[in-house]
């Protein structure tokens, strides 16, 4: 073989290096269109009027796609910088900033809640109700709640939309707590530790934050999290100024159409909720997914949360309970929650994980969660990808949602 100059070796290396760009631009530009074409044509058959999508590694974004309307008045497109209501996808910014305190020794996970909100030293234990009466019948608990029960939902608060016994003692009681009420103190459904049920745990877990830090989640949020990461458009406020890039919300209606609401300018919330209330965009949710994916740092290195603490909240944290399924009391809020079928899953602090791998999806021990309005993410550490998709209709785990859901996840890895 003759020899060649530096000179020459170079102009070919170079010369070799923009054809693979080229193949790399085409291949990307296919598989970003296939990603298109089948959320777009999952979105039509489910008859789901908007969504708005995102995948990434841990170091860029991979694909980005928004279909539909902000509202159907004004019939103007949705973006990638569209804000939505996250809902609880606010639990896993709000296992973060938990654990941050963690880290700095001002909180510890097996420590009693009550050493700082004095209200849950006295708590009591639903037993079930009184046959003749109908009343509750309470005893105290006898294991105090724990900041490791609050970030795993074992502590016993638990939601009236999935559990049936706090729907029932509300009634009993005359109590009544409306879909976004921050921490309402209310009876444990079981002992703290002895079951997983979804719950207001979060909510405790955001007022151990405020006490400790002396903040609001608000203050706490952006100065730990939201602006050290870029995630500019995340807030439990949404000004005036981005009210246009707010999407309308829908119902569906017994006859199985979606009726959307006006939208209106939202208030500022009377107190800041970890179990749910952000706004946020997709874009600015897959800087939060790539922090996780690097073990805690952020965009600029700077360490969000230490490495060994990312690989804690992403282990699980239950044991052998089973994790995610939830049979709902409210079917106007929630249809049945089982995103796994016939898999027992997990939970780490803050976020549901899967022990089996998903066909044509996420791989053991990925991390998911959602928010009320069918807003969804998972963050699959072993291949270093994530994704989200927002879109913005109750009842929470509606079937069609969960099919663009899977029609959107089996897409982005086909693509990769």
């Amino acid at each position: 073989m003759p020899a060649i100059s530096r000179r020459q070796f170079a102009k070919q290396f170079n010369a070799a290096l923009l054809i693979l760009g080229a193949q790399t631009r085409n291949s990307w530009g296919a598989t970003t269109a296939g990603i298109d074409q089948t959320l777009r044509a999952s979105l039509e058959r489910h008859k789901i009027p908007m969504a708005v999508a995102m995948a990434c590694t841990s170091s860029k974004t991979t694909y980005s796609g928004a279909f539909g309307k902000r509202d159907s008045s004004s019939g103007l497109d949705v973006h990638a910088d569209s804000i939505f209501g996250i809902a609880s996808m606010t639990k896993p910014v709000t296992s973060v900033a938990a654990m941050q305190l963690v880290e700095q020794g001002k909180l510890k996970l097996e420590e009693p809640a009550s050493t700082y909100l004095p209200e849950l030293g006295k708590l009591q234990v639903l037993h079930g109700f009184d046959p003749k009466t109908g009343q509750p019948i309470l005893k105290p608990a006898t294991k105090p709640v724990t900041l490791r029960t609050l970030l795993t939902h074992t502590s016993g608060f638990c939601y009236d939309t999935w559990f049936a016994d706090m729907l029932r003692w509300e009634k009993e009681t005359g109590n009544n707590f409306p879909l976004g009420t921050v921490a309402p103190l209310t009876p444990l459904m079981f002992e703290p530790g002895s079951r997983w049920q979804y719950g207001t745990s979060a909510d405790w877990s955001g007022r151990l934050v405020e006490t400790v830090s002396g903040l609001t989640l608000e203050q706490y949020f952006q100065k730990n999290m939201l602006e050290p990461l870029g995630m500019h458009d995340t807030s439990f406020l949404l000004p005036a100024t981005k009210f246009d890039r707010l999407v309308a919300v829908s119902n569906r209606q017994p006859d199985g159409a979606l009726k959307e609401n006006p939208r209106t300018q939202p208030q500022p919330p009377k107190a800041f909720n970890g179990g749910g209330g952000l706004y946020s965009t997709a874009s600015d949710y897959v800087r939060f997914m790539q922090m996780i994916l690097r073990h805690g740092r952020g965009p600029k290195d700077q360490q969000i949360l230490q490495p060994k603490t990312v690989d804690m909240m992403a282990t699980n944290q239950i044991g052998s309970l089973s994790a995610g399924k939830l049979k709902t009391a409210r079917p106007e809020i929630s249809s049945d929650v089982d995103f796994h079928p016939g898999i027992k899953d997990g939970w780490g602090f803050g976020f549901l994980i899967n022990s089996k791998g998903y066909d044509g999806g996420r791989s053991a021990g990925s991390l998911a969660w959602a928010g009320i309005w069918n807003t969804y993410f998972w963050i699959d550490p072993r291949k270093s990808m994530a994704g989200v998709i927002m879109m913005q209709f109750l009842p929470f785990a509606d079937k069609e949602a969960v099919a663009v859901l899977g029609d959107f996840e089996r897409a982005v890895y086909a693509a990769s």
